[in-house]
């Protein structure tokens, strides 16, 4: 969405869709609809007043200053928006090789400790956790070591990375409590609607796909319509199995497409009683 035209189509007709599904709440990612943060913050103001649906902006510290972030923060807060996804975030595309200064938050759990400090319990806090480990965290042991510390500093619950093997989701859940963390771990599911699209974006977030999932999309590539029907009824089992398991919800990375997850809740509410 980074034409007026697409901002239109956004605002006025993919997030009416989505507010009549009635989610707990729609994330809005930093810098989304590839605007700047003033964007992003007024995207969840609108989905706020318009729709009477919580919605959380996402905010990255590793490009911004102490005092940006500051700035950014009092414009969350006057806003009236009260839940943030606190991320480090990855460096820009021009300096990708970008260390924070002593002027910069390091890392996510100094963001978060900050705004819990500024805040006290006046916002709700999500953190992003990574049941394959993030990509710069040495061992999966020392990653847990870290997301408990972002707890610890004030998160209120965490938002999985997308992921394509339940399995993952269950051992990592495991591992997380315990090590002593006692928060809900939220699951992030990402409708497939593209193989070569899908290959390329999980590259880019280092996830791994499963070789179970490259033999039903690979064959299929080339028929989108397949594609998308193929990657909602993925979706649809991996929300079941994941749900009767116990996970706190479901997450979804929406890449702003509403035909997926429309038919997915559809899906799951005609299989079993979930939502209530």
């Amino acid at each position: 969405m980074k034409t007026p035209e697409g901002d239109i189509k956004l605002i006025h007709e993919i997030l009416k869709e989505f507010a009549l599904l009635k989610p707990d709440f729609i994330s809005c990612t930093y810098g989304a609809g590839g605007g700047n943060k003033d964007k992003t913050l007024a995207i969840v103001e609108h989905i706020q007043k318009a729709y009477g649906i919580p919605s959380m902006a996402h905010l990255t510290c590793i490009s911004h200053t102490k005092e940006e972030i500051s700035q950014i923060m009092q414009k969350i807060v006057s806003k009236g928006i009260q839940n943030v996804l606190a991320m480090r975030g990855d460096p820009p595309k021009n300096e990708p090789h970008k260390v924070p200064g002593i002027d910069n938050y390091k890392y996510s759990s100094e963001l978060v400790s900050y705004i819990r400090k500024e805040y006290k319990d006046s916002l709700c806090l999500a953190v992003a956790g990574f049941t394959e480990k993030h990509p710069l965290s040495p061992t999966k042991e020392s990653d847990i070591k870290f997301l408990k510390h972002k707890v610890d500093c004030g998160a209120d619950f965490i938002i999985t990375q997308l992921f394509f093997d339940n399995k993952l989701y269950f051992d990592y859940v495991d591992a997380v409590k315990k090590a002593g963390v006692n928060v809900r771990v939220i699951p992030g599911i990402l409708p497939i609607t593209s193989y070569d699209g899908l290959v390329k974006f999980c590259e880019n977030c280092k996830a791994t796909i499963p070789e179970k999932v490259h033999k039903i999309f690979e064959p299929i590539k080339d028929n989108q319509e397949k594609v998308i029907e193929a990657g909602i009824e993925f979706a649809t089992e991996q929300c079941e199995e994941l749900l009767a398991g116990g996970a706190a919800g479901i997450h979804f990375y929406t890449l702003n497409k509403v035909r997926p997850i429309k038919e997915v809740f559809e899906r799951l509410e005609k299989s079993r009683s979930f939502f209530c």
